[in-house]
């Protein structure tokens, strides 16, 4: 962690001055954005995606400071989360990210890996601090190149059309979708975009074969035999890089696919153990380029020691973006404190459907390219605002936790003599409060 240990230490610098608080009130929202048309996203074939869904936390601190953050939701999945969050979170020192990584490990011993709810204390850090959060990790304040991140599936003159929409609107590269029954509809869009556009953008391809969704379609299933073949033919067509090409924990099949493909093999956005299965896979050498997305891969902490580990391997680091807007401003920091300098940062883009409108609905500014770029926030925290009238109009509040809430609940589920142990269980364990 020796480029890190520099980035915490610019944080403890401005921690020293700031005056601890405590976590004092949680709210969780389901948020249910319309899309304009049903979204087909090839990662799950047959799905008409007819709403960006995604369920929102706000937390809020003793003395009024905000942290917001937001996970990806099929529907109501998460109902009921608030009676876990409560009492393991209410009361925490918000800087203290140590024991919120402790915490979150604790629920995930239930099965739940909640690794979104994390960086909502990073940007409460990072607002205590008056800094965007790329800059209290260290991280300079430039512009990020953009790739156009496909996401439906398209035959291949459909996708030259696309392709040819992006590169006009000053994308120079762009990420396809390939999720077809047999090899040769792959290799064809491919061939058909790479022709077009091969001397003039960079192309990569998705296979979307690390976690592979049949719930309401059949899906294509590649062996390495195929994965090798459809590797191979990408690197003859000029391919920048391919990525998931085999299942997510098929860790001999990849790092044998990437010691002997002719372009980078890349992956590891939905790894939910984090840190200690990406490091293993890091030391397995089974991505060129790992993709981890810290709204599922152990949050932002875990996502530094990823970028490090990667760093003393020789590999590269770009994050995967494609949640809501919350996920993609957290990624957009990441990238920038720690990002390949010659990568591009992934960019979902699928319009009418899927658009900056629709996925950052709930912000007040949606963060929108510019000619293929896009200029880092100067606000601090993670550097939006919430519209609280979209919020209004979209989401739902499902859950308010705070100690008097919790005590009641207490109270009525266990008696009051339990209750009574278990408060002075929580004081004596607290402690008293101060600054660092």
């Amino acid at each position: 962690m020796a480029k890190f240990a520099g980035a915490f230490r610019v944080v403890a610098a401005h921690t020293e001055r700031i005056i601890v608080s405590v976590l004092s009130r949680i709210e969780l929202y389901h948020v249910a954005v319309p899309l304009p048309t049903p979204f087909r996203p090839a990662w799950i074939p047959g799905l008409p995606q007819t709403h960006n869904r995604f369920d929102l936390l706000r937390l809020v601190t003793d003395d009024g400071e905000e942290g917001w953050s937001a996970g990806p939701a099929m529907g109501g999945e998460r109902r009921g989360l608030g009676d876990l969050l409560g009492p393991y979170l209410l009361g925490l020192d918000p800087t203290d990210i140590e024991t919120v990584q402790q915490r979150l490990r604790e629920m995930s011993y239930l099965g739940l890996r909640n690794a979104w709810i994390e960086p909502a204390f990073w940007d409460i850090r990072a607002k205590l601090a008056g800094l965007p959060l790329y800059r209290l990790l260290g991280g300079e304040d430039q512009p990020i190149r953009l790739y156009a991140s496909t996401g439906q599936l398209r035959g291949p003159a459909a996708r030259v059309e696309e392709v040819a929409r992006r590169v006009d609107e000053g994308f120079r590269s762009v990420k396809l979708r390939v999720h077809a029954d047999s090899l040769e509809e792959d290799i064809a869009q491919v061939e058909a975009v790479t022709k077009a556009f091969g001397d003039r953008i960079r192309i990569g391809v998705d296979a979307n074969q690390g976690w592979r969704v049949t719930a309401v379609a059949k899906a294509p299933l590649w062996d390495r035999v195929r994965a090798r073949r459809f590797a191979d033919a990408c690197a003859d067509l000029g391919v920048a890089w391919l990525e998931e090409p085999l299942a997510m924990d098929d860790y001999d099949g990849l790092a044998e696919l990437t010691a002997a493909a002719k372009l980078p093999i890349t992956g590891g956005e939905l790894h939910t153990a984090g840190w200690p299965e990406l490091r293993m896979m890091i030391h397995r050498r089974c991505y060129d380029v790992f993709q981890p997305d810290a709204m599922f891969t152990g949050g932002v902490a875990q996502t530094l020691q990823v970028i490090e580990e990667c760093r003393a391997h020789g590999l590269r680091y770009t994050p995967h973006t494609w949640t809501n807007g919350i996920g993609f401003a957290v990624n957009l920091h990441l990238m920038a404190v720690g990002g390949d300098p010659d990568g591009f940062l992934e960019y979902p883009l699928d319009p009418p459907s899927w658009t900056p409108r629709f996925r950052d609905a709930i912000l007040t500014e949606p963060f929108n390219h510019d000619r293929g770029t896009l200029s880092l926030p100067t606000g601090p925290g993670l550097g939006f605002t919430i519209d609280r009238s979209a919020l209004r109009r979209w989401g739902r509040r499902t859950s308010v936790i705070t100690a008097g809430r919790l005590a009641l609940r207490t109270l009525r589920d266990k008696g009051p003599r339990v209750a009574a142990e278990l408060a002075r269980t929580r004081r004596h364990t607290a402690g008293p409060r101060s600054t660092p």
